[in-house]
C-alpha cells in the first residue's frame, strides 16, 4: 500500500489498533484534516504520536503510525468538530511530505509481520492473561471489563493492543508499545510492566493497612491524653509543655515562614504538647525548636553600600592589599545597582600574617554584616559542615547554621579559613559540602541535616583562605574567585610598622609619649629579627619592644640598634651570604607558602656507579628537572658526554628538613652541574630562578615578588629571570630594582655563554 495518507499528529494521546478514541478537534488545520480525508481518502488516516510535539521538524516524526479509520463526526453548536477513530493497523512510514500549509501527509506501507512458533505463541498468550488477572483481581478499584474482550480472542498481536490501550501506562510508555511491531516483543514488556503495577498495589496497599492502624492509634492517644489534661485541670494541675507550646507558636508566627515549613514546625510544637515531661524526647525536641526558631530566617542588616566609606574602612585597618580592595569596590558598585546580584565566592590565597583573615573581618564591618570565622583546617568530618541527623545523640546543626544563628542575621560575611588544609578519608569529603554551601546555584535551598528545611544562604557573603592555591581541591577551586596576596616587602613592612602596628601598640598601653624609632632602625629590626612573609612576627617583636620600656621606664623614649640587641638579647637572624669559595654551587630563587627564599643548589659529580642521587628532601618535580638539566648539557655537548660514563652525579639542595617542590629550579641546578663539571665558580652575588626544557628555552615562573624581596633581604647583586616574566617586574618596588640588577634570559644558551664559555676559553688557553 505505498500511498499517500494525510498525517493527523496527537499530543499526550495514543491510538493503537482495535482500539477507539473520540476527540474534540477546535483548531481548523484538524479539522480540514478530517474533512479532506473524508472526501478523497475514503475516511482513512494516518495517526502519529511523536515523543515531543512541541519540537520537532519532519526527520523527527515517528516511522510507525496507525492506519485509522473515522468511524463518525458532528459538528457541534460551539464550531468544535466531534470525531471518532479506530486504529486498524500499524503501518511503515516511508516519506512525510508537505501537502499544504501546516498539514502532512506520507507514503506508507504494509509491515510484514513476523511468524512465531505456535507453542511458544499459546505460553506466551496464557502467560499474559493469567497476568492481567491477577493485576485486576488485586485492587478492587480496577474495572475487569477487559476480560470479556480478551476471553474467546486467542490473537497475540489484537491482545497485546487491547490490554495496552487498558492499562493506565504513561504516554510515553504506550508511544513504546504503538512503535513496536512485534507483537512477542510486546507482550513480554506488558507481563514485565503489569508484574510492576502489581507490586506497586500491594505495596501501597501495605502502607495504606499501616497508616490506618497508626491513625487508631494516634486517636486513641490523643482521646487518652486530652482526657488526662481534663483531669489536671480540675486537680489545679499546670502542664509547662504547654506554656512553652504558646511561645513556640507565638515565634513561629513571627518569622512568617512558607506555608510547607510552618506546618512541620507547627507538628513538631503539637507532638511536644502531647509529650509526658519525663520523656527524654522532650528534650531532643525542644532543643530542635529552640534552633529553628532562632534562626534568621528573614532578618537582614542593614547593608553599608557607600564606596568611599567602605574604602575609607578598608585603607585605614589595611595597608595595600589593593586587589580585594578593588574587587569590593566593584562588588558594591554592582550592588547599587541591581541589589539581587549573585554574591561572589572570593578565595585569598597567600602566606601566613600577610592579612587574609583580617581584612575579611574589616570587609564585614565596612559593609556593616555581622562576621563569623569557621576554620576548616584540618577538618575531615563533613557533618561539622552540614550537621548530624536528630536521631544521633548530641547532634547538632552544622558551622555554617550555628554561625548565622550567633550572627541574628542571613547576610553575613562568613570566613572560611585555611580551606587547603581540609582532609578527605573514611569520614567524609568536606570539599563536597562546601560546594552546595558556597555555589550559588545550590545553595538558595541548603538543607542542614538537624534542621532538615531549606535555608536560603545566596545572601551571605563567603569569604575563603588559603596557603597554597594547588592544594584547594579541584572541584572547589572551580567555584572560587581567587585573589593572590603576596607577601610582603621591606619598605611594605616599614610603612605597615609606621602607619599600622605602632600606632596599635600605643593605643593598647595607653602611652602618653611615644618611642621614637627611625626608619633605619626599624629595617634594621626587619631584616635581623623577622623572616617571614607577613607581619605577625614583627608585630611581636615590636609588642616586646614597647613592654620593655614602658616596664624599665626608661627617660628616652628614642631606640638605637645597640637599645634594641640589649633588650631582645636574641641573636640576629643569620641570612645566606656566605661566601661561595668552589664550583658546584648555585643560589637558587623559592617560592614557598611562606615567602620568598634562597636554596643553595650543590652539585658533585665523582667516580663511581652510574646513577643520580637526589637529597635535600625534593618532590618529583624537582627529580624531573635533574633529569632534563642533565639530559639538554648532554644533547648540546657543553661537555664530553664521557665525563659522564661511570661517575655518580650528587645534586643536593640544602635544608633538607624542609620539603621541596616546584618547577623553577631548573636553570640552577643546570648552572650547578656545569659549574661542577667545568671547574667554574659562580659568585654568591648571583641567583638564578626558572624552569629549562629539554631544548633550553627557560619557562615563566610564579611568585617573582617573592623572589626578588628574597634576592634583595640575601644581598644579591644579580638575578636572572626568564624574559616571559618581564611583564611582572611592574609589581616589584622601586627600591628593589634599583638595588638588584634583573636579567631577562630566554634561553640557557645566554647563561652558558656569560658565565662558562668565556672562562672555559680562559682555561683552555
Amino acid at each position: 500500500m505505498d500511498c499517500p495518507i494525510l498525517v493527523m499528529l496527537l499530543k499526550d494521546l495514543v491510538i493503537l489498533p482495535f482500539q477507539e478514541i473520540k476527540l474534540e478537534l477546535k483548531d481548523e488545520i484538524s479539522k480540514k484534516i478530517i474533512k479532506v480525508s473524508s472526501k478523497k481518502y475514503n475516511d482513512r488516516i494516518i495517526v502519529s504520536s511523536p515523543n515531543d510535539a512541541d519540537e520537532l521538524s519532519i526527520d523527527d516524526l515517528p516511522k510507525i503510525g496507525v492506519l485509522s479509520y473515522i468511524k463518525n463526526k458532528i459538528e457541534l453548536p460551539n464550531g468544535n468538530l466531534r470525531v471518532t477513530l479506530r486504529g486498524e493497523k500499524r503501518v511503515k512510514v516511508l516519506a512525510y511530505e508537505s501537502f499544504s500549509d501546516d498539514i502532512l501527509e506520507a507514503f506508507v506501507t504494509d509491515i510484514i509481520l513476523p511468524k512465531f512458533e505456535s507453542t511458544g505463541e499459546e505460553v506466551l498468550r496464557n502467560k499474559l492473561k493469567d497476568t492481567l488477572k491477577e493485576y485486576i483481581g488485586s485492587s478492587p478499584n480496577i474495572s475487569n471489563s477487559i476480560l470479556k474482550t480478551i476471553e474467546d480472542n486467542n490473537d497475540l498481536a489484537f491482545l497485546t493492543d487491547a490490554i495496552t490501550s487498558f492499562l493506565p501506562l504513561r504516554v510515553p510508555q504506550k508511544i513504546i508499545y504503538m512503535q513496536e511491531v512485534n507483537s512477542e516483543k510486546r507482550a513480554l514488556a506488558l507481563i514485565k510492566d503489569i508484574k510492576a503495577e502489581i507490586k506497586y498495589l500491594k505495596l501501597e496497599e501495605k502502607i495504606d493497612n499501616n497508616i490506618q492502624i497508626k491513625l487508631s492509634k494516634e486517636q486513641e492517644e490523643f482521646y487518652l491524653k486530652e482526657k488526662i489534661k481534663e483531669i489536671e485541670n480540675s486537680l489545679g494541675i499546670t502542664n509547662n509543655l504547654s506554656k512553652e507550646s504558646a511561645e513556640y507558636y507565638a515565634k513561629l508566627e513571627a518569622l512568617n515562614l512558607n506555608s510547607k515549613t510552618n506546618n512541620k514546625i507547627k507538628d513538631e510544637i503539637k507532638r511536644l504538647e502531647y509529650m509526658n515531661e519525663s520523656s527524654p524526647e522532650v528534650t531532643s525536641t525542644r532543643s530542635y525548636l529552640e534552633w529553628f526558631l532562632s534562626l534568621p530566617w528573614n532578618t537582614k542588616s542593614k547593608e553599608n553600600l557607600n564606596v568611599k566609606s567602605v574604602l575609607t574602612h578598608l585603607n585605614k585597618s589595611h595597608y595595600g592589599l589593593d586587589k580585594i580592595k578593588e574587587r569590593i569596590e566593584d562588588y558594591i558598585n554592582v550592588k547599587n545597582i541591581n541589589e539581587n546580584i549573585t554574591n561572589p565566592i572570593i578565595c585569598l590565597v597567600g602566606p601566613p600574617g600577610v592579612g587574609k583573615t583580617t581584612i575579611t573581618e574589616s570587609i564585614a564591618k565596612a559593609l556593616n554584616r555581622e562576621f563569623y570565622k569557621i576554620s576548616v583546617g584540618g577538618l575531615n568530618d563533613s557533618t561539622e559542615l552540614i550537621g548530624s541527623r536528630r536521631t544521633y545523640l548530641g547532634s547538632l546543626p552544622g558551622k555554617v547554621i550555628q554561625g548565622l544563628k550567633k550572627c541574628g542575621t542571613n547576610n553575613p560575611v562568613i570566613l572560611i579559613d585555611e580551606v587547603d588544609k581540609m582532609v578527605k578519608d573514611y569520614k567524609g569529603d568536606p570539599a563536597s559540602a562546601l560546594l552546595d554551601i558556597l555555589d550559588s546555584t545550590q545553595n538558595k535551598f541548603f538543607v542542614d541535616n538537624y534542621i532538615e528545611e531549606p535555608f536560603d544562604l545566596s545572601n551571605v557573603l563567603f569569604i575563603l583562605t588559603a596557603n597554597n592555591v594547588e592544594d584547594i581541591p579541584y572541584t572547589l577551586k572551580d567555584r572560587l574567585e581567587v585573589i593572590e596576596l603576596s607577601s610582603y616587602t621591606i619598605f611594605e613592612k616599614l610603612d605597615i610598622a609606621k602607619k599600622y602596628i605602632l600606632p596599635k601598640i600605643y593605643d593598647e598601653f595607653q602611652m602618653s609619649k611615644k618611642i621614637i624609632m627611625k626608619d633605619e632602625t626599624l629595617i634594621y629590626i626587619i631584616n635581623n629579627y623577622t623572616k617571614e612573609a607577613g607581619v605577625r612576627n614583627l608585630t611581636r617583636v615590636l609588642k616586646r619592644l614597647v613592654t620593655k620600656m614602658v616596664t624599665n621606664k626608661k627617660d628616652s623614649l628614642t631606640l638605637t640598634n645597640s637599645d634594641i640587641i640589649k633588650y631582645l638579647k636574641d641573636n640576629p637572624l643569620t641570612f645566606l651570604n656566605k661566601k661561595i669559595e668552589s664550583p658546584g654551587i648555585i643560589n637558587a630563587l623559592a617560592y614557598t607558602n611562606y615567602g620568598g627564599t634562597i636554596l643553595r643548589c650543590e652539585a658533585a659529580i665523582y667516580n663511581g656507579e652510574e646513577k643520580i642521587i637526589v637529597t635535600g628532601s625534593l618532590g618529583d618535580v624537582l627529580k624531573e628537572s635533574i633529569e632534563v638539566a642533565i639530559s639538554y648539557i648532554k644533547e648540546q655537548g657543553f661537555v664530553s658526554n664521557t665525563m659522564f660514563y661511570n661517575h655518580t652525579i650528587h645534586i643536593h639542595l640544602l635544608d633538607g628538613a624542609t620539603k621541596k617542590e616546584g618547577p623553577s629550579c631548573g636553570v640552577a641546578i643546570t648552572s650547578a652541574i656545569l659549574s661542577n663539571l667545568l671547574n667554574i665558580k659562580i659568585s654568591e652575588d648571583v641567583a638564578f630562578t626558572g624552569e629549562i626544557s629539554l631544548k633550553g628555552e627557560i619557562l615563566k615562573i610564579g611568585g617573582l615578588k617573592e623572589k626578588l624581596t628574597a634576592a634583595y633581604n640575601n644581598h644579591i647583586k644579580k638575578v636572572y629571570i626568564p624574559e616571559e616574566n618581564s611583564a611582572d617586574l611592574k609589581t616589584i618596588p622601586i627600591q628593589i630594582l634599583e638595588n638588584v640588577e634583573v636579567k631577562l634570559v630566554s634561553n640557557y644558551l645566554e647563561i652558558y655563554k656569560e658565565f662558562f664559555e668565556k672562562e672555559k676559553e680562559n682555561n683552555v688557553a
